[in-house]
């Protein structure tokens, strides 16, 4: 299993906002949090439910120099707290998650932002394939992004009160 994880706290922004923010995907919010950047989020199927369980979204965005687009669905929400997100590329899972995990302190937000990649069982041997995709480099490049959208947000949902 690889493991790319992000810690970043953020003064002035709240889980609930952050939770909020992303499961209410729409274009043109996710392109004002980053311009030129973030390019696309949108959902391309509802989960029918209001937790957004079941949803399934387009994301565009550069990490560092790579574009990175993805289908993915939501397969676990719970405001305030946490949201994970499962690649979903031609309409089939894959072991590839990302994971959200917002904890509220004092004036500030704790976020943890992991993406793990890998199979359980046989398939596990596979696993460092995940390397040549999740290299160093794009470690360090993820490092960097989340460290600066997550205070972009804050800034764009202030600008915005």
């Amino acid at each position: 299993m690889l493991t790319v994880q992000s810690k970043v706290a953020v003064e002035g922004l709240t889980g609930r906002e952050v939770t909020d923010f992303l499961l209410d995907a729409r274009d043109d919010r996710y392109q004002a949090w980053w311009p030129g950047i973030h390019l696309e989020l949108h959902p391309v199927q509802s989960g029918h439910r209001d937790d957004h369980v079941g949803d399934v979204l387009f994301m565009d965005e550069f990490i560092g120099s790579r574009r990175v687009r993805s289908v993915v669905e939501v397969v676990e929400s719970v405001p305030g707290e946490r949201v994970v997100w499962q690649a979903r590329p031609r309409g089939r899972r894959v072991p590839v998650r990302l994971t959200l995990e917002v904890r509220d302190g004092a004036g500030h937000v704790e976020l943890r932002h992991t993406v793990t990649a890998g199979w359980s069982g046989r398939g596990a041997v596979l696993d460092p394939l995940w390397r040549l995709y999740f290299s160093r480099s794009f470690e360090q490049a993820m490092e960097r992004h989340v460290r600066t959208e997550f205070r972009r947000l804050r800034d764009l949902l202030r600008a915005s009160a």
